[in-house]
């Protein structure tokens, strides 16, 4: 008797033992397929700042598709240096919206700074701005004034105009733009050499990106260092919103930017 009710205590014993393996398996399965899922399918991004406006704003949660443009190894986690160069390369096209890693970071730790910036200049062009007007391989970008608007800001509402501007393969977008005498309103003209981009934001009064070839600038990106195309706005929720504060999952989102297509 005494020595069923052991064996019955061991199987007990046993089974509990299991019980935790499998639950350490699936984890660890579990885990696993989100690692491949983030770095062959697809990546979320948030928004951080105003750059992008007014097609992104602060807080939008985007999804980006890492196979657009194939694998560098920027695509896995920290950047570890295992191989150089891109996988199943394929460039990204003018107008495109893309998240990349900074290039002034590259090769100095884990890469920590992802951008996001549209498509403008493409190997061989020569991209400049005169006077405010996108300027590509010599001519003009068309642009529409659509509407006057007011964009708030720290210190209060600022003037604002939004343009309908048009690439010259026919990719349309809106921009947005506070009037002359921007900083980067004017520029040299800029030659985009082979296996680089030129980056620029829609906020063209308030983007950091290609324009500004200095050291705390953006500068040309090597395609080494894209990550992938942004794809879609999942969720949106405006600043302020927080994890920690329940109330305001519900007081601050933007549904009707949730599942907007950025293509």
């Amino acid at each position: 008797m005494y020595k069923e009710r052991k064996a019955k205590k061991d199987r007990k014993s046993g089974g509990s033992g299991n019980e935790f393996a499998e639950i350490l398996k699936t984890v660890f399965f579990a885990l696993l397929i989100a690692v491949v899922l983030r770095v062959v399918l697809f990546q979320p991004f948030t928004i951080p700042s105003a750059s992008m406006e007014p097609n992104l704003y602060e807080g939008d949660y985007i999804v980006v598709s890492k196979w657009s443009y194939g694998y560098s190894k920027h695509a896995i986690p920290f950047s570890p240096p295992i191989f150089e160069g891109r996988l199943f390369n394929k460039a990204p096209e003018r107008g495109d919206i893309a998240v990349f890693k900074l290039p002034r970071d590259a090769g100095t730790g884990p890469n920590k700074v992802d951008y996001i910036k549209r498509v403008i200049g493409l190997p061989g062009d020569r991209v400049q701005m005169i006077d405010g007007t996108l300027h590509i391989n010599g001519e003009p970008v068309r642009d529409v004034v659509l509407d006057a608007t007011e964009v708030g800001e720290t210190f209060g509402a600022r003037p604002a105009t939004q343009l309908r501007e048009t690439l010259p393969n026919g990719r349309t977008f809106t921009i947005q733009d506070f009037g002359p005498g921007g900083m980067l309103d004017s520029t040299p003209e800029f030659q985009v050499p082979e296996g680089h981009y030129f980056m620029m934001g829609d906020n063209r009064d308030n983007s950091v990106d290609s324009r500004d070839q200095s050291s705390q600038g953006v500068g040309l990106v090597p395609e080494e260092n894209l990550i992938g195309k942004a794809e879609i706005i999942l969720f949106s929720w405006s600043p302020g919103a927080s994890l920690f504060n329940p109330v305001s999952w519900f007081s601050k989102v933007r549904p009707s930017r949730f599942f907007t297509d950025l293509d």
